[in-house]
């Protein structure tokens, strides 16, 4: 076996995905039978600099190359090769978000990631305009407040786009986006296959007053579908993913993608009436609709699979943050007493106490918001704790409440989607950092769903591996091959997972929890207020 993957290493006959997270940036090389063989990652946090949210250009290279070193050196190591040539690449990352450029390629204000909130007034004008949800995360939001506020760099516009766009474009040359990441910066029209162009001309009908020397679609990149060829590695972008030199230029290049449709191949769910649910830093939930929802809702966006469909996305800012401070605390509290307790161990203890919970926690309310949060009308977040004075006040109430918080959000935006809006879901896959405790997870977000939620043996390769089964794709597929047809037919076939249906105890206290959390969000907007 391991000759068989030198020589896919030395040939070429390979496939490598590269994400960027909110927190990790991780490559996945895979073999000729998609299965991975080679790691790489690096840890990078975003900062709040001028109360934006943002990462350095700095960072961004310096992560790139990081990663990517992180991989050689998995490859030398568990194989004794040099990786100088690849059979195709393809690179994601955080959807949404601002990057703007001028002429000469040069960043005109720092990159605003996904995480801000403070597009409100755009999106106020923008939603009824396109009678179509605009959340404060997309990049037509960060573009319209940037016209709306009167900044000057607006003018010198000629391109902007994603962060994984961004990537893209500087190793390729090409200024494109995969159209699931296409649809977090402007809506889609599903039938074309391209930006809406009703919505192209309403937008530019009302920034006409302000006779910028540019029309939106001249400034946005051109969309491409999963398979589709977008570029290759450049000579001067090989040197900027590896300044050794030693990895080859001219490796095929798929359309850059976002999280959420790498977690969608990674999941196999781009099937209609297929659905996921991504929870790490971020919480997100996709589900592959038959058609377009009946109303406009703000808590539901409307984005689209690698190859174009249309998915009703509930995205959520925060997830474990608050979750892993809190684990952090029981760490510290160890360490005082000469304790040293493997991260995993004390996860995996302090998760399952949860199952031994209450229900509905007992009367123990926790925020899990350590930014704004859309779906509940927050522009900032205080993480909060609170509790009655008769409450069961244990640990594992007080653990549950926690991992309940992380889904809380994610759930009353799920309530309209699948309750108002009639939504059809056959399966529901989890994949990232919520699930790696096995059971706990799963029995609990099933319970936020009242539907069976599963989790595939690969899940655990997220979507940086979904990135390289995308590159994959672009090379393997045959002429008339869908994107799911590849992904059930060559990359699931024979695969395993384990499927978790919801107790009917956990359901009902998960609801009542969740009306206790609703009714409680005034006190989360006045410590929001009063807590600066």
């Amino acid at each position: 076996m391991s000759e068989a993957v030198k020589h896919a290493i030395r040939e070429g006959k390979t496939a490598l995905g590269i994400e960027f997270g909110s927190t990790r940036i991780k490559a996945v090389l895979v073999d000729e039978s998609h299965n991975p063989i080679a790691m790489g990652t690096y840890d990078w946090e975003n900062r709040l600099e001028n109360n934006i949210w943002t990462y350095s250009l700095e960072d961004i290279w310096n992560g790139l190359q990081g990663c990517y070193r992180s991989l050689a050196e998995d490859v030398k190591a568990k194989y004794d090769e040099p990786l100088t040539v690849i059979g195709s690449i393809g690179f994601s990352g955080m959807m949404h978000g601002y990057m703007a450029f001028n002429a000469a390629g040069e960043l005109l204000v720092p990159f605003r990631t996904w995480r801000n909130t403070m597009t409100e007034e755009a999106c106020r004008e923008l939603t009824p305009l396109f009678h179509f949800n605009i959340p404060q995360r997309w990049s037509i939001a960060h573009l319209y407040q940037a016209i709306l506020s009167g900044e000057e760099h607006v003018k010198e516009i000629t391109f902007f786009t994603t962060l994984a766009g961004y990537i893209h474009w500087k190793l390729s040359g090409e200024k494109v986006l995969g159209i699931g990441e296409a649809s977090g910066m402007f809506p889609i029209d599903s039938e074309i296959r391209d930006y809406d162009k009703k919505m192209l001309a309403q937008f530019d009908e009302l920034v006409a007053p302000k006779d910028f020397p540019w029309k939106l679609e001249e400034i946005l990149p051109k969309v491409l579908c999963a398979g589709e060829k977008a570029g290759v590695l450049t000579a001067e972008g090989a040197k900027l993913l590896d300044p050794t030199g030693t990895l080859k230029p001219g490796i095929p290049m798929c359309p850059p993608e976002g999280d959420a449709g790498t977690g969608m191949v990674a999941t196999n769910s781009v099937k209609v009436r297929t659905g996921n649910i991504s929870a790490g830093t971020s919480i997100f939930s996709m589900v592959v609709t038959e058609k377009a929802l009946e109303n406009v809702h703000e808590e539901i966006d409307m984005v689209t699979t690698p190859d174009g469909n249309p998915v009703a996305m509930v995205h959520c800012n925060n997830c474990t943050s608050d979750l892993n401070a809190w684990v952090n605390l029981f760490d510290e509290f160890a360490g005082k007493f000469g304790m040293k307790i493997d991260k995993n161990d004390l996860y995996g203890t302090l998760y399952r106490e949860a199952l031994k919970a209450d229900p509905d926690c007992g009367g123990l309310v926790a925020y899990n918001y350590f930014s704004g949060e859309p779906v509940t009308g927050l522009n900032e977040g205080r993480p909060m704790f609170v509790r009655t004075p008769d409450a069961k006040f244990s640990l594992a109430n007080f653990m549950r409440s926690h991992l309940y918080s992380a889904m809380a959000t994610l759930k009353i935006g799920n309530d309209i989607l699948l309750k108002e809006e009639h939504v059809k879901v056959d399966s529901l896959m989890g994949h990232g950092g919520l699930f790696k405790t096995p059971v706990v997870g799963q029995q609990l977000m099933a319970a936020a769903f009242d539907s069976p939620v599963t989790v595939m043996d690969t899940a655990s390769e997220g979507g940086a591996w979904g990135m390289a089964v995308l590159a994959a794709f672009m090379q393997e597929k045959a002429a008339d091959e869908t994107l799911p047809d590849y992904l059930t037919n060559r990359i699931f076939a024979g695969q395993t997972g384990t499927t978790i249906a919801p107790k009917a105890e956990d359901v009902a206290g998960f609801d009542a929890f969740v009306e206790k959390y609703k009714s409680t969000l005034i006190a989360e907007k006045a410590a929001v207020e009063g807590l600066r």
